[in-house]
């Protein structure tokens, strides 16, 4: 398992985003040297957890347990046989593209060790939007992302340090509850009925995801 890639954007003004500046980092491209990451702080405040990569839409973008955004190369191989079209690394605008890694299985509150500095923490999927549609230019795009289910996965830096193309990825925690990245996903968009079953992953689920599961219990029991 490694790194094929470490990608950062560069503010665009795109005419797809209800950003207010209409300005989007979502175009990421693969950096040429080591890249530093560390914890950006709480959301609406810190912005990417890579030094260089830019979040424009702080609202809903960036902060600490959206430090870092992961997508395995294979499953955007898998997106350019059923699209019909190449997909660079970077373009689904992930951080960090890996090898050998399933990142949509990983578990929240899973542990990669990058390189030799690095710790990161899964906490969630990744919820499509507009923007991300309008970048790759595919009608339906939102829908079709959703219905697939491999989310890659949002991570929250333990240990801060750099990492570059090639860095060897080592699971080093694993849970045992079962709760992966693409149920999370699942959960908060088309199976609210999973919702109580992330209660399992406690303080290592993103805290809206959190949030939104103790307040189907509240309203629904489980």
């Amino acid at each position: 398992m490694k790194l094929l890639s470490v990608n950062l954007g560069r503010p665009r003004l795109v005419p797809y985003t209800n950003q207010p500046d209409g300005l989007t980092g979502i175009d990421k491209r693969p950096a040429d040297g080591p890249v530093r990451v560390a914890a950006p702080g709480p959301r609406g405040v810190g912005a990417s957890g890579l030094a260089g990569d830019t979040v424009c839409d702080t609202r809903y973008h960036g902060g600490d347990d959206q430090a870092v955004y992961a997508f395995a190369r294979e499953d955007l191989d898998e997106w350019e046989h059923e699209l019909g079209r190449s997909l660079a690394n970077g373009c689904f605008g992930e951080n960090l593209t890996t090898d050998g890694l399933d990142v949509s299985g990983a578990l929240i509150g899973e542990r990669w060790r990058i390189g030799s500095e690095v710790v990161l923490e899964v906490t969630s999927g990744r919820i499509p939007c507009n923007t991300f549609q309008g970048h790759l230019g595919e009608c339906g795009w939102v829908k079709r992302f959703t219905q697939k289910g491999a989310t890659g996965a949002y991570l929250r830096v333990i240990e801060p340090g750099e990492v570059q193309v090639g860095d060897p990825v080592e699971i080093v925690h694993r849970p045992d509850h079962g709760v992966t990245a693409a149920m999370q996903f699942r959960a908060v968009t088309t199976e609210r009925e999973l919702l109580p079953r992330l209660l399992a992953a406690g303080g290592a689920l993103h805290a809206e995801a959190l949030a939104k599961a103790r307040k189907y219990v509240t309203e629904h029991g489980g």
